[in-house]
């Protein structure tokens, strides 16, 4: 899957729709996930009728659109998929036990036991629910949630896929405002383009005290991004949490310092998306192949 990412403004009603969708979807989640815990062997079937029973009890369930329903249902069977998937290689950690007549209990995580969401960022759409503009350059969210209409900002160019390969489409929450993303299945051999032996073959090594090394003796740097900002990050976090009301309502004060802790933290995370990409692209163009 090939992803395509554009910024969109929401106004402040929108705002409230997108929130209201994500935090459906995290209930539906966490529903099914109980489902699963109090009848322990239900299979996949279970689990949609399950979320089909949600979806005519609860009226707000039924104002999301059906398929993204689904995906919060298919969220729950990953991390549930994953759990086993760790029990049968036997990674050490908490397992989940049943003492007899009591609860569900779990000593540990480290196993990757299901947990219940409690701050779900996304709500994430399959082929219906939304809607592009003739020139492609609006969406708009078709289902009871009045999500409305968005104009997509940003430098791709989304007129080159068409729009039966646009599989998934999700709306983020991130520090910095909300984003559209686009999930468009491509076929590798028609997209990429055979390359030609440079006779310049190269092997690097990844590590720890340095980002990697070739086998040309050349070496790059590790930038280490998070300890350039440590002290503005521990700094941030102080704020916050002096700002924090135990067992009360959170104040303004406390938002915003939350914010600005939440967009430092950001921050990192793209200074070291982009030094990544850098280095890549770099090595792709000026060797091939590369031996790992």
């Amino acid at each position: 899957m090939f992803l395509l990412e554009y910024k969109v403004k929401p106004k402040p009603l929108q705002i409230q729709a997108i929130n209201e969708a994500i935090r459906t979807t995290q209930f539906v989640r966490n529903k099914v996930l109980r489902f699963w815990m109090d009848n322990r062997g239900v299979g996949k079937a279970e689990m949609f009728r399950y979320n089909t029973a949600l979806r005519a009890e609860y009226s707000f369930v039924t104002e999301l659109n059906s398929h993204a329903c689904q995906t919060a249902v298919e969220r729950t069977l990953r991390a549930i998929n994953r759990f086993y998937d760790n029990c049968k290689k036997q990674i050490k950690g908490k397992k989940a036990e049943r003492p007899l007549g009591g609860d569900l209990r779990v000593r540990t995580h480290q196993a990757g036991y299901p947990r219940f969401k409690h701050n779900t960022r996304s709500v994430e759409y399959k082929v219906s629910g939304w809607k592009l503009s003739k020139n492609r350059q609006h969406i708009t969210f078709t289902d009871k949630k009045k999500i409305g209409t968005f104009k997509l900002i940003g430098s791709r160019d989304i007129n080159y896929y068409q729009p039966e390969q646009i599989k998934r489409v999700r709306i983020l929450r991130r520090a910095d405002g909300y984003y559209v993303q686009f999930s468009i299945k491509l076929d590798p051999r028609d997209t990429i383009k055979p390359i030609l032996p440079s006779q310049k073959a190269i092997g690097i090594d990844v590590g720890l005290k340095y980002f990697y090394a070739d086998s040309r003796g050349g070496i790059e740097p590790n930038p280490r991004f998070y300890r350039y900002w440590e002290r503005q990050l521990n700094r941030a976090n102080r704020q916050k949490s002096k700002k924090f009301r135990k067992g009360k309502s959170q104040s303004q004060n406390y938002r915003k310092a939350k914010q600005r802790y939440a967009l430092k933290h950001l921050k990192v995370s793209r200074q070291r998306e982009e030094f990544v990409k850098r280095v890549a692209l770099r090595l792709i163009q000026s060797n091939a192949p590369i031996d790992l």
